[in-house]
């Protein structure tokens, strides 16, 4: 029991990386065109314009829902955090055309499993901005800090670390 303790200890204090949930241009939330997300109303965070048609998890966890409209899933990471990914600019309006499920809620996933695949051409077609947000919803008291510079690979670049 002991040996379990200091794992679990240990664990706790160490830092967690997340990578990037899809391809494309890092971008700070401020740059997003949109006040809930670019004021931080939901929470801290980042933002990917993507560019690829993958949605992916950024880190280990489980998926604690994905939105009807397929829009959106929220996570539960292993150290507590609640993390929401929210794919583009007011494509709830979609109804979920353009979105496809590949994984059920409550799975347990690891980092750079593939979640949500995303038909980009429908999407921006019919004239919505995929600039695509992870926002975290409850930090648990952790310090995070975010990367928005740069172009990143889905499930590969880290674009935020955790620290006690």
């Amino acid at each position: 029991m002991l040996h379990l303790l200091k794992k679990i200890s240990k664990s706790a204090v160490s830092t967690n990386d997340l990578v990037a949930f899809a391809d494309g241009k890092l971008i700070p939330l401020k740059e997003v065109p949109d006040d809930v997300f670019s004021n931080q109303m939901m929470g801290e965070g980042m933002a990917i314009r993507i560019s690829n048609d993958t949605i992916v998890s950024p880190t280990d966890g489980v998926i604690t829902s994905i939105f009807p409209t397929l829009h959106a899933f929220s996570m539960m990471l292993t150290n507590g955090i609640e993390i929401l990914i929210h794919i583009g600019l007011d494509t709830v309006e979609l109804k979920g055309k353009g979105f496809k499920k590949l994984i059920n809620e409550n799975s347990q996933v690891k980092k750079g499993k593939p979640i949500i695949k995303v038909d980009r051409a429908l999407i921006e077609k019919n004239g919505f901005d995929l600039t695509t947000m992870m926002i975290v919803v409850d930090d648990k008291g952790f310090k995070i800090s975010y990367q928005t510079q740069g172009n990143a690979s889905g499930g590969k670049t880290v674009v935020a670390t955790i620290d006690n």
